[in-house]
């Protein structure tokens, strides 16, 4: 099967649009990356002002719930009023973290989003662990544990701030959160130690966990500020090398080696609590420092990313744009080249070359060179010049071919037309002589088969006048005088071989115009010779024939096999139009000799499928052939009746009946010549 076919100009479309398209989804590409990095950016601080601040702030109050709860347990007083302002302080921060957060829900990574509303779940859920703790059922340790448990989900939230794949924010922004779990390990050991100083003891548990708290604070602590560049990290080396720093660590050095005894600690609480709350404060202002210098680290970055991408956008827009604008112009130069031969192929294909054929038809000169003028398109290209040089010889030989073809034709025709005519002329003689000896001889035989022989020449001059019609002239026999359809239909039996398989069923009073009568006798002799071949031949051959509103209707039906439906479109086809004579096509001579003959006097000839199998040719002789007052009346013995016996008999009548003449029951304009009334020419 074909592909489908595509224009030139489709072609040349799709070779440009391939780069074109490569080129603009690679600018796409690098702007979409390019922008959605600084929008990251940006998105960072909508994300740091609505979840990473109030989620701090959440923290921070769980971190004064969790101190402040570890001190009751290990008092003996009664629960006081600052733990439960303190607890209202903490619900308060859960709601305004839960309020604000929706602003950012869009900007918030999922896996953040998540871990948000789980710190939320589990600080609503504090209820059953404040209940414990005022029913004292854990202890200092335990409360600790429970609050961490839900701070630690605060701080998973920070560790899912993956917004953008810039390496060196997330590794700053990772570090400050390591120092941030630093400060949380921090308020941790401050809560455990409130816990203890509040009991007057510590026990080997809150030994050993502030031991593991020591040092996971000193790692966490370390590993964030050694990951921190030196603009973030130098508030935290001064912060190292202050006397609050070199207190806190010495005493928690003590504390973790149990170095001093439970005395020696309790009567340095004041200076414990002190150090302690000195060391968080200072550590979460740094920490909260650090935050906000990475947040507004992003905004210029993002900026001058978001320009950045401007200048490139607009510099591959247009860059793309004048690809385009250049892939079109010369696109549109070689598409205006190739439809210049192609208006030149048409040109020479539909008007002068038919032009040329038809001047030729008509017996015309023709000069080659005058009608091949070079094919000139400006501004063409070394390829399609070629073409162009190359087109301009083939119209010439296309022309040539043509003049050539004529000549033959016209040749052709010539030899058609002078043996047509001199058949012609010996089978007049022929016949003349036929006639006179039909008129001598009186042996029955002998006048039968000088019957035979008149009726095999009649038909042999039926082919002769074909030869005249095929190459384009008309044949000499003519009439002025109406004649009557009847005797039209009969005379045109008379010249087919197997006639007496022909049944006739025409009116007598409608007449031909005597101009059309020679070539209406001739289709119907072909068209009935046909039905008569074609069919087989115990079966008869019908000519009907009526009046119709736009002439005369004659229908000439076979009970032959009939003919497919798509031979018999190309049959109607070339009835209704005849195509110039194929000297290769000859199995169809007589249809097309049909056709020659219907064209040149306006008659309609169809074909169709009959009722009964076979084949009914319709012909249609138009009412401007018809005689208004119909044909010449003769005498009743020269007419055939209307349901006849053969016109040629083959036996001889009785010698007591007139004997019968050869073409007597012909009406006098369709005898022979010799034999014709002195107006018929």
């Amino acid at each position: 099967m074909a592909g489908r076919r595509r224009s030139i100009r489709a072609k040349i479309f799709a070779i440009i649009l391939v780069p074109v398209t490569a080129l603009v989804a690679v600018w796409a590409y690098g702007s979409v990356i390019t922008v959605q990095s600084g929008l990251e950016l940006l998105r960072i601080r909508t994300v740091y002002d609505n979840v990473v601040v109030p989620a701090q702030g959440v923290i921070d109050q769980l971190q004064a719930e969790r101190t402040l709860s570890a001190g009751f347990l290990g008092s003996k007083a009664t629960l006081s009023p600052e733990l439960q302002e303190q607890r209202q302080q903490t619900d308060a921060a859960v709601s305004r973290l839960e309020q604000v957060s929706v602003q950012a829900r869009d900007a918030t990574p999922d896996a953040m989003w998540g871990r948000l509303q789980e710190l939320v779940t589990y600080a609503r859920g504090l209820g059953s662990v404040r209940r414990q703790v005022d029913e004292r059922v854990l202890t200092a340790l335990e409360a600790v544990e429970h609050y961490s448990a839900v701070a630690e989900v605060g701080y998973q939230v920070y560790d899912r701030l993956m917004i953008t794949p810039d390496i060196e924010f997330i590794q700053q922004a990772k570090a400050v959160i390591l120092i941030s779990r630093a400060r949380e390990v921090m308020s941790q050991q401050s809560a455990l130690l409130s816990g203890s100083l509040a009991a007057g003891r510590m026990t080997k548990a809150e030994y050993d966990a502030f031991g593991k708290m020591a040092g996971k604070r000193k790692l966490l602590y370390e590993l964030g500020v050694g990951q921190l560049d030196a603009d973030l990290a130098a508030p935290y080396l001064t912060l190292n090398s202050s006397a609050t720093y070199r207190t806190y660590s010495a005493m928690e050095n003590e504390v973790a080696d149990r170095v001093v005894a439970n005395r020696a600690l309790f009567s340095g609480a004041l200076a414990w609590r002190t150090a302690s709350e000195a060391m968080t404060v200072a550590v979460g202002g740094l920490v909260g420092e650090g935050s906000q210098e990475i947040a507004d680290r992003a905004l210029p970055v993002a900026r001058t990313t978001l320009y950045r991408i401007g200048i490139a956008a607009g510099l591959g827009l247009l860059v793309v744009a004048l690809s385009i604008f250049f892939s079109i112009r010369l696109g549109r130069k070689l598409t205006a080249e190739m439809v210049g031969l192609e208006e030149a192929a048409i040109e020479l294909a539909d008007r002068r070359l038919p032009a040329v054929v038809t001047r030729l038809r008509r017996g015309e000169d023709v000069d080659v060179s005058a009608e091949t003028p070079p094919v000139t398109i400006p501004g063409k290209t070394v390829e399609v010049d070629h073409v162009a040089n190359a087109f301009t010889s083939v119209q010439r030989t296309a022309i040539e071919a043509a003049v050539d073809q004529a000549r033959m034709r016209a040749g052709v025709n010539k030899v058609f037309l002078n043996l047509a005519r001199r058949n012609q002329s010996l089978l007049h003689r022929q016949l003349s002589m036929l006639d006179g000896l039909e008129q001598q001889v009186t042996d029955p035989d002998v006048l039968d088969k000088l019957f035979g022989i008149d009726h095999l020449t009649t038909r042999m001059r039926r082919h002769a006048e074909g030869l005249i019609i095929l190459s384009g002239a008309v044949p000499g026999r003519g009439w002025r005088t109406p004649v009557a359809l009847f005797d039209v239909v009969r005379a045109a039996i008379e010249e087919v071989e197997d006639y007496l398989r022909v049944e006739v069923t025409v009116p007598h009073g409608p007449a031909l115009m005597g101009p059309a009568v020679t070539d209406v006798i001739h289709l119907i002799a072909e068209l009935v010779e046909n039905a008569t071949i074609f069919s087989p031949p115990h079966t008869q051959v019908f000519v009907r024939g009526e009046v119709a509103a736009r002439g005369f209707a004659l229908e000439i039906e076979d009970r032959g096999l009939g003919i497919c439906a798509d031979e018999m479109e190309q049959l109607n086809a070339k009835l209704a139009e005849p195509p110039e004579f194929d000297l290769a096509d000859s199995e169809r001579l007589g249809l097309f000799v049909v056709g020659r003959l219907a064209k040149r006097h306006g008659v309609r000839v169809s074909l169709r499928s009959s009722p009964y199998g076979g084949t009914s040719a319709i012909v249609l002789i138009p009412a401007e052939l018809m005689a208004e007052g119909g044909a010449q009346e003769y005498p009743a013995e020269s007419m055939v009746p209307a349901q006849p016996t053969p016109v040629l008999a083959l036996t001889p009548p009785p010698d007591d009946l007139p004997r019968r003449v050869r073409q007597a029951s012909l009406a006098p304009q369709l005898r022979p010549a010799h034999q014709q009334p002195q107006e018929d020419s």
